[in-house]
């Protein structure tokens, strides 16, 4: 892996958690539009390229991991809030505690998240998780300072949240060179925990209602476009 991707997957997250300083109020609807394409392009990925790598060494027992993930990223939002869909919930102010349970599952959903490139299709999934960690960490900066945050401290864990994706990037490929113990020959159904939570993300943003229940124009031409170029990328 080139070290300009390792600099745009952690550039990504942290550009996208500081531009919660510019931006006031709802005025992020760009970064929904953003959301909902890599959204798409994710899962387009997961289905043209991480399902059938995690199956070529025909074990059997993966599809029960894909589940195992798909399960294991609904219990990790029932502590982010939704965060890594770019949802944006409103705190009481009178609470200032530090948001443990959502920094934490964050992080984790993050690290999983950069497993997957070290087994190659290095290219669409930078630029997929890339573009997916840009709402989320613009939500996670704002939740930081609902629940009174400085503004140093809230850099700090936005840089936090940054490092976590390229982290998990470096674990998966000590992994898959037998450099971890021989953790190497479980690594299919590792990822197939991260096939699971990708499809549990990617489907929620796909699938998401807008206010009356529809897709409008705009996100429709996102999650089109999303898709379009996964397919544009298998096929060529």
């Amino acid at each position: 892996m080139s070290t300009w991707q390792l600099l745009l997957l952690f550039l990504s997250a942290f550009l996208g958690g500081l531009s919660v300083f510019l931006f006031k109020g709802h005025s992020h609807k760009m970064l929904k539009l953003v959301l909902s394409f890599s959204g798409a392009y994710l899962f387009g990925i997961t289905i043209l390229h991480l399902i059938p790598d995690a199956y070529h060494g025909n074990d059997d027992l993966v599809g029960v991991f894909i589940l195992v993930g798909f399960i294991f990223q609904i219990v990790l939002e029932q502590f982010s809030d939704g965060i890594e869909h770019g949802h944006i919930h409103r705190h009481n102010q009178e609470h200032s505690s530090f948001p443990v349970g959502i920094m934490i599952s964050l992080c984790l959903h993050a690290f999983l998240e950069g497993m997957p490139i070290a087994e190659g299709h290095q290219h669409e999934l930078v630029f997929g998780i890339a573009l997916h960690h840009i709402p989320a960490a613009f939500a996670l900066g704002s939740v930081l300072l609902a629940h009174g945050q400085s503004r140093n401290r809230t850099v700090v864990f936005i840089l936090l949240f940054a490092v976590m994706a390229p982290a998990g990037y470096f674990f998966s490929t000590q992994l898959s060179n037998g450099g971890i113990g021989n953790l190497q020959q479980y690594f299919n159904r590792i990822m197939g925990v991260v096939i699971g939570i990708f499809l549990h993300i990617s489907t929620t943003i796909l699938f998401e209602s807008s206010a009356d229940h529809k897709f409008n124009l705009r996100k429709m031409i996102a999650v089109l476009c999303g898709i379009g170029i996964a397919l544009a990328g298998f096929l060529l």
